[in-house]
């Protein structure tokens, strides 16, 4: 069971939702709009954030923003926009997967069992999720420090907040420093084999995680790119 809160402003699209994640045994809290989303999601953390792109006063992408310069919830975008800079756009700013309306109840559900399996959240039964390795100690290349328990990431002794899906591409980099990591690869580490996300999202996520690392240390080029084959961590 974890805390979902759903942040859109169409009550029949709201009321399905919901009462599909209760189905399952989620505990679901509804906001009609970014500003009361905003307030609730800083006042009482969900284990997982699902928000629509186009609301009244305050939308998703906004509401996105602020979130993210205090919280690396998960967050799950919804939009009825058929346009793939809003794609783009939503995971450059830290969203962990995307759906595009209309879509299936069993879809959604589907994606936010994968998002919460990797954010190691426990189940809709109630079962605590196995991580992929649960006696992983800190995992220390050069002046980054990863810790999968704490899901801290540190570099050169500096916290650097990461998103679930950004802890893990990195983790996944940096476990063979030296050798590279195709985007197929990461996709793997990162996303749950029922979860379909194209190169544009791996790219997105390695450039916000490289601008994250930049704020703390200017000269950060640890993640490489080799182009047309995918990336890999250099350890200085």
């Amino acid at each position: 069971m974890a805390k979902i809160t759903l942040v859109d402003d169409d009550e029949n699209i709201v009321a399905s939702i919901s009462l599909a994640l209760e189905s399952h045994g989620h505990v679901v809290t509804a906001c009609h709009d970014g500003v009361a989303g905003l307030e609730s999601l800083t006042t009482s953390p969900p284990d997982l954030a699902i928000l629509d792109v186009k609301m009244p006063r305050m939308d998703g992408m906004e509401l996105l923003r602020r979130l993210r310069q205090t919280s690396n919830m998960p967050v799950i975008m919804l939009t009825s926009k058929d346009e793939e800079i809003d794609e783009i756009l939503g995971f450059n700013l830290g969203a962990d997967d995307y759906m595009h309306k209309p879509f299936s109840q069993r879809l959604l559900l589907e994606r936010v069992k994968a998002v919460l399996r990797r954010a190691d959240v426990p189940d809709d039964s109630g079962a605590p999720v196995v991580p992929a390795d649960p006696g992983a100690k800190a995992l220390r290349r050069g002046k980054l420090t990863l810790d999968p328990e704490r899901h801290d990431s540190l570099w050169d002794g500096k916290p650097v907040r990461l998103t679930v899906t950004e802890f893990l591409l990195l983790q996944s980099l940096a476990q063979r420093p030296g050798f590279v990591k195709s985007r197929d690869n990461l996709m793997d580490a990162a996303y749950d084999d029922q979860v379909y996300v194209d190169d544009r999202t791996i790219d997105s996520h390695i450039k916000r995680m490289r601008k994250k690392f930049r704020q703390v240390d200017p000269s950060f080029d640890a993640i490489e790119t080799l182009y047309g084959v995918g990336y890999r961590y250099r350890e200085s």
